[in-house]
């Protein structure tokens, strides 16, 4: 069975990536791991030398109660959408976010992290601010980005960017597993530029190649990139964007701050994040 990582701060965002969560681990036939995290503030204990321990006790305390009253309400919203039946486990962890998310995807051996684009705390800086880059390299396994105001549906089509590498056939055919277990249809998007180094030829063979599989290969010319981009998945219907994070300098533009308001805000479609094997 799969292990989905779900860092949740009990935000409304947060609660409502749970959803996408439960519906993907559905799909993937997966368990959850849900994932809260919480620094305690540095004291001098030289200022607080008698009660130092029971500061952060008390503080730890606070923290799990909080944890134990949010919990029966996910279980709720399982009940609710009738996946009771997902194994939901739980992960209470004090230090920073990124590093404890690294740990739990490395000590439970996670397939996937599915977590929602904005909240309180530090969980939007998550995604849009300097963490960006340095948790997508480092975390191996692909995240599951969900647009705050997003509710989930059906997924029918699945966006897939492609440079047309060699490698870039592994990630696809890791996207088409997933298709046949919704049923959804793939669309591949190659944005062909006036510089562009990919042949007729390479870009014939890869459809004869997943010629039986259910893909449709689209190769757009433009030197607009993102604009491209955002006129695939509206005009494609696509439920789902997903990108390879060999492409840094699409990954960083797609999440840069204007790029980021249009796809959330105004397209509200989730990105999947691949990562290259």
């Amino acid at each position: 069975m799969k292990k989905i990582l779900f860092p949740t701060d009990f935000s409304e965002s947060a609660t409502n990536a749970f959803v996408h969560a439960l519906e993907f681990a559905k799909i993937v036939n997966a368990e959850l791991i849900l994932l809260h995290t919480f620094e305690i503030p540095v004291y001098d204990s030289q200022f607080f030398p008698e009660n130092y321990a029971a500061i952060y006790s008390s503080i730890e305390l606070a923290k799990f109660e909080m944890f134990k009253d949010e919990i029966p309400k996910l279980r709720t919203i399982a009940m609710e959408r009738n996946l009771e039946d997902i194994v939901i486990k739980h992960r209470l962890m004090d230090g920073d976010l990124i590093y404890n998310l690294k740990n739990a995807v490395e000590e439970d051996n996670v397939d996937f992290v599915i977590m929602g684009t904005s909240g309180i705390s530090d969980w939007t800086k998550f995604f849009l601010g300097s963490n960006t880059s340095s948790v997508i390299s480092e975390v191996k396994v692909p995240v599951l980005c969900i647009p705050a105001e997003r509710k989930f549906k059906k997924i029918k089509t699945i966006g897939f960017t492609t440079r047309y590498r060699e490698k870039d056939k592994v990630e696809l055919r890791k996207v088409l597993e997933i298709a046949r277990k919704t049923n959804a249809k793939v669309k591949s998007l190659y944005v062909k530029t006036s510089s562009s180094d990919v042949s007729d030829v390479t870009i014939k063979e890869w459809e004869n190649e997943f010629a039986n599989e259910n893909v449709e290969f689209l190769v757009l010319p433009s030197d607009e990139v993102k604009e491209t981009i955002l006129d695939f998945i509206l005009y494609k219907d696509i439920d789902i964007l997903t990108t390879i994070t060999h492409k840094r300098s699409f990954f960083e533009s797609i999440f840069e701050s204007s790029f980021t308001k249009k796809i959330t805000k105004e397209v509200s479609v989730p990105v999947l994040v691949m990562h290259e094997t």
